[in-house]
């Protein structure tokens, strides 16, 4: 329904591609041009007719930039993508950079040859990100250019229409707040601060503020649209009306002036003129909308977007709207994992295995009356040495049935009206090396610290992120991603600013949601990943303590594989939470099962561990 699995690892794209790009150079007054896996609104999640950077390598992940210079192309990815841009393009063509420790602009500064001039698309990369590429440019003596048009498009004959996905109302029954409060909130900070408007360039936030969704992109539900509000309250909506049905569009006639897409640079500029003050987020709002405000005398101040924090930060509606889609969801996990635990060693594939879950979930979704809109994210099925590979996607080419002796690994997740899903399970096939339940075991035990941690108000997710390593750093071992990531309410799965990882220093804050998600993965032999989501409960006060605290509560509900875990490896409180989870679990999702022979297997799956 949702996801699709195609032949993608055969090199198919690079050299006629990439050597046409370079025929350009010239005209173009260029040296080397950047092909970032961005779109103008600079999302996750990018329209066919902007996935440049797949048309011109084939690479297909969700992360990477290609640098293309006269003699040289390099695509950079971080860690999680290494082994899929190996299998995707062609290595004669392309070598492989690190996005992470070495992104284009510090290669750039540390390789570039003298005097380079680097041509980009100014709607495509950020103020900050600009910023960065003029600093290393200056480094070696070289010149940002910013083209007029992306030469790209004009290769790329059979390039796809842009999208024209319906717009729906997302009602106050699932907002919580209405769109005309949001608005007038936003509009008030910016008299506060003397600002003439602010510029919303990111689409989740515009869908957020003005309480609609949409269907331009995969699996995030945000309309592909920008907005500018004023101090006196006036919204405006850059929005295509063929996206807007009847409904749609009389309910944004009563909260803004909703106007076609090319009318934003006009709309800009004239709130711009005299030294109008503008607010722009400079990491997600393109360079060149910016620079409309420059040249129309206006003054860009650079500041956070205002929705991202009160996005972030759920209200009471969002929270119990989650919940009540993941106990959906938990539910449709249950019937999932039973299937699986019924079917014979060797019978199931990755890609089966994924189909299954997908088409659960709508059945699921179809008898609760709260219909599957879509999966949050690919599904990432993988067993054995796939399960190794962090963000591995199955394709038909590596698809491989589920053994033995094997850890299968399934992350998943599920948009409904009232809430986005993200749930990973690792599941033993059949008995399994006491290595396997070992490091399961550690992993568990991470996880669980950071269920039950309490923490002040003032702490981030960087001083959070060591509880859910520890056990693994005693083993001599870690994980190569974060430990957690914020989540949309029926929007983006990945949300910002809030996180749990090293470098997140953004403060958490009651009803954050977030991910839970330690790991283990050894490359070429097995990997494994529990994911819970938890968010942020209001303090409480601690017997004897001096201060209130912070602490978590869980949101997902589905039985973690008690065959994977070894109790003694567990301390008492870890047990005793394991326990008590799977104690709740069972309370929760049995009255949403009617299967007996599931319901059988949901209890035995969640009787209590012993020492």
């Amino acid at each position: 329904m949702f996801q699709s699995f195609e032949v993608t690892s055969t090199p198919q794209f690079g050299k006629d591609r990439v050597s046409a790009l370079r025929a350009g150079f010239d005209a173009l007054g260029i040296d080397a041009f950047l092909v970032p896996r961005a779109d103008e609104f600079n999302g996750e999640y990018v329209p066919a007719c902007s996935e440049r950077l797949a048309w011109l390598t084939g690479f297909t992940g969700s992360a990477g930039i290609a640098l293309i210079l006269r003699t040289q192309a390099i695509v950079f990815v971080d860690g999680r993508y290494v082994t899929q841009l190996a299998e995707q393009v062609d290595g004669s063509v392309f070598s492989v950079g690190d996005l992470l420790n070495e992104p284009p602009h510090v290669w750039l500064a540390a390789n570039g040859s003298k005097g380079l001039r680097l041509g980009i698309d100014p709607w495509l990369h950020a103020g900050a990100e600009v910023r960065r590429l003029e600093k290393a440019l200056a480094q070696i003596g070289g010149t940002l250019v910013f083209l007029p048009y992306n030469p790209l498009d004009r290769l790329w004959s059979d390039r796809p229409a842009e999208p024209l996905g319906a717009v729906t109302i997302q009602n106050v029954a699932q907002a919580g707040v209405l769109a005309n409060d949001k608005i007038a909130t936003i509009a008030a900070d910016l008299s506060k601060k003397n600002l003439a408007a602010v510029l919303i360039a990111d689409p989740s936030s515009v869908a957020w503020i003005f309480n609609i969704r949409g269907a331009d992109v995969p699996h995030t539900p945000h309309p592909l649209a920008r907005a500018i509000i004023h101090t006196d309250g006036r919204a405006e909506l850059f929005l295509d009306k063929r996206k807007t049905g009847i409904e749609p569009e009389a309910y944004l006639g009563q909260i803004c002036t909703q106007l076609p897409p090319s009318a934003l640079e006009e709309r800009l500029a004239a709130v711009s003129r005299d030294g109008g003050r503008v607010l722009i987020d400079a990491d997600i709002a393109s360079h060149a909308l910016a620079e409309i405000v420059r040249r129309a005398g206006g003054e860009v101040v650079e500041g956070a977007d205002p929705a991202k924090l009160p996005r972030a930060v759920k209200n009471d509606v969002e929270i119990n709207g989650s919940a009540a889609a993941h106990l959906q969801d938990g539910a449709a996990m249950v019937e999932f994992l039973y299937w699986l635990s019924q079917e014979k060693p060797g019978s199931v594939s990755e890609i089966a295995a994924a189909e299954h879950l997908e088409a659960v979930r709508a059945r699921v979704g179809q008898s609760m009356q709260n219909p599957l809109k879509d999966i949050s994210f690919d599904t990432i099925s993988g067993t054995g040495e796939h399960a190794a590979i962090m963000h591995y996607r199955v394709t038909t080419e590596t698809n491989r049935m589920i053994e033995a002796g094997e850890l299968f690994l399934i992350d998943s997740g599920a948009q409904y009206i009232n809430g986005t899903t993200d749930i990973t399970r690792t599941v033993g096939i059949g008995t399994v090396s006491e290595e396997h339940r070992r490091f399961f075991t550690m992993v568990l035990k991470g996880m669980i610290q950071i269920s039950t941690a309490r923490f002040p108000r003032g702490t981030r997710g960087c001083d959070l992120d060591p509880l859910a390593r520890i056990a693994l750093w005693r083993a001599g071992a870690d994980f190569a991603h974060g430990t957690g990531h914020g989540v949309g309410s029926y929007l983006s799965v990945h949300e910002g600013p809030q996180r749990i990882s090293r470098l997140s220093t953004q403060e958490l804050l009651p009803g954050m949601i977030l991910s839970n998600e330690p790991g283990y993965y050894r490359p070429g032999s097995f990997g494994i990943r529990i994911e819970n989501l938890i968010y942020v409960r209001g303090a409480e006060e601690i017997d004897g303590g001096d201060m209130p605290m912070l602490g978590f509560e869980t949101l997902t509900f589905c039985p973690i594989d008690r065959s994977l875990v070894i109790p003694e490896l567990l301390t008492h409180d870890e047990l005793h939470w394991f326990n008590d989870y799977h104690r709740r679990t069972c309370e929760a999702l049995m009255p949403l099962i009617h299967d007996h022979d599931v319901k059988a297997w949901l209890e035995n799956a969640t009787l209590p561990l012993e020492y």
